[in-house]
């Protein structure tokens, strides 16, 4: 098949001059990808299975979530006659431990508690007796969490706070809060009789076997005298384990970066890695409903494939130092390990010694198992970066999303990654150096810096702090370890870290002719502005830069000013632009009033306030009245939508349909489903999903909150289709934001915005989407707004 492959892209990779030794190294990269990826698999199954926790495994989480509403029912049933009277001695004396605890809960802590015991390490972990034991502690446990939490909820959460560790196991969580409860004057937990309990166990060890059919009880003669009983898998779930692992493994491999120019896609051929196995677990459209896509956003996805990159060397290095120091910057998040404390000479003889050093250990311990997790993404960023910095160049596979947004498929050495993530990549073409680079250059400095405001300056503000600052950069370029402090603090202090080497030489020192720095333009609040554009609307377009203007404009100041007249008047001192900051941002993706009020409780809790449940309200009233006045277009066409939308489902649509300007085809389809959870003190949250019904229920809310931004994220995401095919330079996207090199913003500027113009200038898209979905009443389009003129405004994309 790979010999198939190889003939079928044999023109491919003659055009992009791809020798025969590369296409072999790329290929043994590959197969290195998948070997790779197994052993991860395998590793942590086994990991997992010798920690008695396969519940957590691969096949343990698929297997219970299928069985778990089995479970649920069986035990509901036996609960239902043991309360009617309705069952045998047995059951009538385990009524009393079921009271406080629901059924999924119960089902949920058996059948964890089976899967761990019965793929254990231990030969005895699944004899019958250890497993139904096992159980009925862990129920007994569960109940006396809530005894506590009933008694006394407050006392229950200090000591959760300030004693609960995150690396902390759940027998352990339980002996603390145990011990620290009887040092109170407090009702104790009166312990399970022994005998009782175990009926309890064995009860629950049975509705597991017999409702799932995953487990059978197997007997094994250890003596003349003396038999035992194994709870063992059967057959037909061997079956389902191995199929399990199988799919598992198709996801598997490691998906790095490739040394040769990607597949293209077609409607017919899958693209990116040369070997199938790796493509496997990957689609050109991901989540979507397979269907012909236009050829324009399959251009588009080939076209950005086609761009090459290169490790920062600099950026590397200056992280492997951070690294060795366990120093913190941003998102960059080495091991920073706690040294364990040597024990007392004194530790025998002196119990209170001995406790005081147990728990420096047990701290010790805890903040270093809690910082390795927390460095999780920064350690294999790193690890990536080191197996790919010596290469002149290699690229990234993207796919699409059900709605035209691109994503690489690459989760480490990432386009779309961290601060620091990014900062470590690089364009593999340099352009050579011209004054309008230059520019871009002290843009770039400026806004990475980001300090008081900055990011937010007008353009020519930004171009004189970077000159203005040339001692700085000279600092943090020539010496970024002993001058740490000069840009660890920065907004985005890599990427400034890494603009500031490309500056200081392209542009101080002069002694480096080329740039390959990878610069970048966001959007002003994109969802408001697609909104803008739909509706034509020219207040709201003014207020997210569509209209050209002197200085970048602020939406959020704008809503913050209009309700401020309207809002409680003790809150009027702290009301600023970030007290509506998120509910402005959110309001292209159908954010209701609940959320609302909980965005403005937040940020005025940042201010050092605890408001009243009506002065949120007022608050939040006020907020969408001004968004009301000031955004009409946005607000009336949201509406619109979830209208329209609702009407359509109600008619009969089982799924929305809608074409994009570039030819991507968008299928909206959103199944009804019922969620149960549960909260579990040990355990954490468990989540059941059940299908009610039919399974050809469709979510009209669903629909009528998704559709909007979705129909946003399509918007914008055919915008930049249009808008990269006409690019020919090295580009980078991240959502709403492009990125390219100095040399080449200008023309990459200037086609964003021409895009956006003939998007909006010369289609009446509303009235396309209103056809395509059926709508019964005619878009409200305000009309006021000339789209030509983005084409003039600076801070469109900035």
């Amino acid at each position: 098949m790979v010999q198939n492959d190889f003939l079928d892209y044999r023109a491919f990779f003659l055009l992009n001059q791809v020798t025969p030794e590369l296409i072999e190294q790329q290929m043994n990269l590959e197969r290195e990808a998948i070997r790779h990826g197994l052993k991860s698999l395998r590793d942590d199954t086994m990991k997992a299975e010798n920690r008695e926790y396969a519940s957590n495994s691969i096949y343990g989480r698929a297997s219970i979530k299928a069985v778990l509403p089995k479970v649920t029912q069986r035990i509901s049933d036996t609960t239902d006659r043991i309360y009617r009277g309705k069952n045998g001695p047995l059951f009538k004396e385990i009524k009393e431990y079921l009271g406080t605890l629901e059924p999924l809960a119960a089902a949920s802590i058996a059948l964890k508690i089976t899967f761990d015991k019965v793929f254990g390490y231990r030969i005895d972990s699944s004899l019958l007796q250890n497993v139904s034991d096992s159980i009925a502690l862990a129920i007994e446990a569960e109940c006396k969490m809530r005894y506590y939490e009933r008694v006394a909820p407050d006392i229950l959460q200090r000591i959760k706070e300030d004693y609960w560790h995150s690396s902390s196991g759940t027998g352990q969580k339980l002996r603390t809060v145990t011990t620290l409860w009887n040092r109170k004057d407090l009702p104790r937990w009166k312990p399970w009789n022994r005998s009782l309990r175990s009926k309890l166990g064995v009860w629950l060890l049975d509705c597991v076997v017999c409702s799932t059919g995953y487990f059978d009880k197997l007997t094994k003669s250890k003596s003349k005298q003396r038999k035992e009983i194994f709870i063992v898998p059967t057959s037909e779930f061997c079956d389902i384990k191995d199929q399990l692992i199988e799919q598992a493994e198709l996801f598997s491999p490691a998906v790095w970066a490739m040394l040769v120019p990607p597949k293209p896609w077609s409607n017919t051929e899958k693209g990116g890695f040369l070997l199938n196995e790796l493509m496997e677990g990957h689609d050109m459209v991901r989540r979507g409903t397979s269907c012909i896509q236009g050829q324009q956003p399959i251009d588009f996805l080939n076209h950005i494939q086609s761009t090459s990159y290169v490790v920062s060397k600099f950026i590397l290095d200056v992280a492997e130092v951070l690294e060795e120091r366990q120093h913190q910057v941003g998102k960059f998040v080495p091991v920073i390990e706690q040294p364990i404390p040597n024990k007392p000479l004194n530790i025998d003889t002196d119990k209170s010694v001995e406790m005081e050093y147990r728990r420096a250990a047990a701290k010790a311990h805890d903040e270093n198992a809690q910082a390795f997790r927390r460095s999780c993404r920064t350690r294999h960023t790193l690890e990536a970066a080191r197996r790919f910095k010596d290469y002149d160049r290699w690229y990234l596979c993207w796919s699409l999303d059900y709605r035209g947004r691109v994503y690489p498929l690459q989760p480490y050495l990432s386009i779309q990654d961290t601060d620091f993530g990014k900062a470590l990549i690089r364009f593999a073409e340099p352009a050579f150096m011209t004054p309008d680079a230059e520019g871009w250059l002290r843009f770039m400095c400026a806004t990475c810096y980001g300090k008081d405001g900055l990011d937010k300056s007008t353009m020519q503000e930004r171009l004189d702090w970077t000159k203005n600052n040339h001692s700085l950069i000279t600092r943090v370029a020539t010496d970024p370890i002993g001058n740490i402090s000069d840009w660890e603090t920065a907004d985005e202090p890599w990427q400034f870290l890494s603009a500031c080497e490309e500056y200081y030489y392209t542009c101080i020192e002069c002694s480096r002719q080329y740039t390959s720095l990878m610069v970048a333009t966001d959007a002003s609040c994109s969802g408001i502005q697609i909104l803008s554009g739909l509706s034509r609307d020219k207040s709201a377009a003014s207020l997210v830069n569509v209209v050209p203007s002197a200085k970048p404009q602020d939406a959020y100041k704008v809503v913050a000013d209009k309700a401020k007249p309207n809002i409680p008047e003790h809150l009027h001192d702290v009301w600023d632009r970030k007290c509506v900051k998120r509910v402005v941002m959110t309001l292209p993706y159908s954010a209701k009033e609940y959320s609302n009020r909980q965005y403005v409780r937040d940020a005025l809790k940042e201010k050092g306030l605890k408001v009243t449940n009506e002065d949120i309200n007022i608050t939040v009233k006020a907020v969408r009245a001004a968004m009301d006045e000031v955004l009409p277009g946005p607000m009336r066409v949201m509406k619109w939508i979830e209208d329209e939308v609702a009407k359509a489902i109600k008619a009969g649509a089982d799924e929305l349909t809608w074409t994009t300007p570039s030819g991507f085809v968008v299928i909206q389809r959103l199944m009804k489903c019922k969620y149960d959870r549960v909260t579990l003190q040990l355990l954490g949250k468990v989540n059941m999903r059940i299908a009610t019904g039919d399974s050809d229920e469709i979510d009209i809310n669903h629909h009528k909150n998704a559709t909007s931004p979705n129909l946003i994220h399509s918007l914008d995401s055919s915008l930049l289709h249009l808008c990269a095919i006409r690019f020919n330079a090295p580009i980078a996207l991240i959502h709403d934001s492009v990125l390219c090199r100095a040399t080449d913003m200008t023309n990459l500027s200037t086609l964003v915005r021409e895009t956006y113009m003939h998007l909006f200038a010369e289609h009446d898209y509303l009235r396309d989407f209103a056809d395509s979905i059926g709508a019964e009443t005619e878009p409200p389009i305000i009309g006021d707004l000339c789209p030509e003129t983005v084409i003039h405004s600076t801070y469109f994309f900035c």
